[in-house]
């Protein structure tokens, strides 16, 4: 299986989704235990929440379960939250904190190695080439890193997470411009909540790619699963009348972002929000 799919569009937004793959090479399925194999921790329907929002964006979506690797962490393995409970390259736990692998079966450097090279690397070889590609078109780029969670995980985080999580390492990965205007639509839409670099301030893809003095800007919205999914447990199901009131303030963002770059306002400005 292809480890990344990548569908083109014209305009200056890519919407990375490290997350939704489920697939999982059988030799490695083998080695999950039953709580593995659930593959609880995937980014459920978050390909399906944002199709058509915006039309002439790029996605590029990875095919394969964070459980093979990890396509949102840092591939040298390093911590994105020193100090604080987190999953790795190749997560030993789920979100609980519960072991997904058999006694014994835990993937060892060189696997992890070769996982990398297999997934983690075409996944981000295809992104780093869209954004350069968009780049070059639009002389700016904004990579949206598209996820969802759980809202409760006491392993992770302590009470309720808000419904957007908005992350752009502290500012640094875009413009304030782009930061702003997803800050102020979230706050405007009503019966949700939201916060900017909470928990979740962005993982790999949003702190490698997000360089606004060269042009490429990267936000990650981390939404709760309570705003699309008619049960944040199994079978993870899709909730159509939930999603169609969340898709709309999403499609704002993404349009507002779009008209941001398309205008130059990112080529006049670069500057990370310090």
């Amino acid at each position: 299986m292809n480890p990344v799919e990548v569908r083109r569009g014209d305009g200056p937004v890519v919407l990375a989704m490290p997350h939704v793959g489920t697939f999982v090479p059988p030799a490695i399925l083998a080695r999950l235990n039953d709580i593995g194999r659930a593959l609880a921790d995937t980014d459920w329907h978050i390909d399906r929440l944002y199709d058509g929002l915006l039309a002439d964006a790029t996605v590029v979506r990875a095919t394969f379960h964070r459980y093979v690797i990890d396509a949102n962490r840092d591939p040298s393995g390093e911590s994105l939250y020193p100090g604080m409970n987190t999953t790795g390259l190749v997560p030993l736990t789920d979100f609980d904190g519960r072991p997904i692998w058999r006694e014994g079966a835990v993937p060892d450097a060189a696997e992890t190695d070769e996982q990398r090279e297999t997934f983690h690397d075409p996944y981000h070889r295809a992104l780093a080439a869209e954004i350069e590609r968009v780049r070059t078109r639009h002389g700016a780029a904004v990579v949206y890193d598209c996820h969802s969670i759980r809202g409760r995980i006491p392993f992770l985080f302590d009470g309720m997470l808000p419904d957007f999580n908005i992350g752009t390492n502290g500012g640094l990965s875009c413009s304030s411009v782009v930061e702003a205007v997803a800050v102020d639509i979230c706050s405007k839409a009503k019966g949700y909540t939201h916060v900017l670099n909470g928990r979740f301030k962005g993982g790999w893809t949003t702190r490698h790619y997000g360089r606004p003095e060269t042009g490429v800007h990267a936000i990650q919205m981390e939404l709760a699963q309570r705003t699309h999914l008619a049960a944040e447990a199994a079978p993870f199901a899709y909730d159509e009348a939930r999603a169609a009131l969340i898709r709309p303030h999403l499609k704002a963002i993404l349009e507002a972002i779009d008209q941001i770059a398309r205008s130059g306002a990112l080529a006049r400005d670069e500057r990370p929000n310090r």
